[in-house]
């Protein structure tokens, strides 16, 4: 199990999943923090963010986690490569859906990095029997420092090709990406509790400025 001084403190990424609607490789590109401000903030600093990620949102059980980051003592240029590509990938993932969003065409240079990684990623899969018939499961997973990546690019390319597509929108506020699974579309914002009521506080302000122009003069 992982230690109490190897854990993260909870909530850097808790409830990643319930903010985008579900889906776990828009999960991973909002694995920065109000990236449309002049000062995002990155939450993948290091190989180990990228394993507490992946326990957070189910990828990895304590066990895995423990193991990966217990292979890094001694394989530590190995886990800086792999953090490096996911960085490249979550940026990769998340141009090509915002894309997708604004109705315009990816980038053909991302589609390839995204067919590259998936291509190595489906490489690794396999047809498992289980007792109610046969499931998908991933091969030679246990030291693999970049396990974590798999299921993030298959799901990626499930979404690109799936019915749900149009349902992918970007908040306005911060900039991250969700799936509306709202009845009606009507999902604007990641979360009212944090960009629906920061704009609805900007908002408020705004219109009370407007309506008060004479305590204005009265104070000048």
């Amino acid at each position: 199990m992982l230690t109490q001084n190897s854990r993260k403190p909870v909530g850097i990424y808790a409830n990643a999943l319930e903010i985008i609607g579900g889906e776990l490789c828009l999960a991973f590109t909002d694995t920065v923090d109000w990236r449309k401000s002049d000062h995002p903030r990155e939450l993948l600093t290091s190989y180990a963010d990228l394993v507490f990620w992946g326990q957070d949102v189910g990828i990895l059980t304590d066990e895995d986690a423990d193991h990966l980051l217990q292979q890094t003592k001694h394989r530590q240029t190995e886990a800086n490569a792999v953090l490096e590509r996911a960085i490249v990938l979550r940026g990769t993932i998340y141009r090509i859906f915002e894309a997708v969003v604004n109705e315009r065409s990816p980038e053909l240079k991302d589609l390839d990095i995204l067919n590259s990684v998936l291509s190595e990623a489906l490489a690794r899969l396999r047809l498992v029997p289980t007792v109610e018939g046969f499931a998908w499961d991933w091969t030679d997973r246990d030291d693999a420092l970049d396990r974590i990546l798999w299921p993030v690019v298959r799901l990626a390319a499930d979404l690109l090709t799936s019915q749900r597509l149009d349902r992918v929108k970007q908040c306005p506020g911060c900039g991250w990406l969700f799936l509306d699974t709202s009845r009606n579309r009507s999902r604007r914002w990641c979360t009212m509790q944090v960009c629906g009521n920061r704009a609805k506080a900007r908002r408020h302000y705004e219109r009370t400025k407007r309506q008060s122009p004479i305590e204005s003069s009265t104070s000048d």
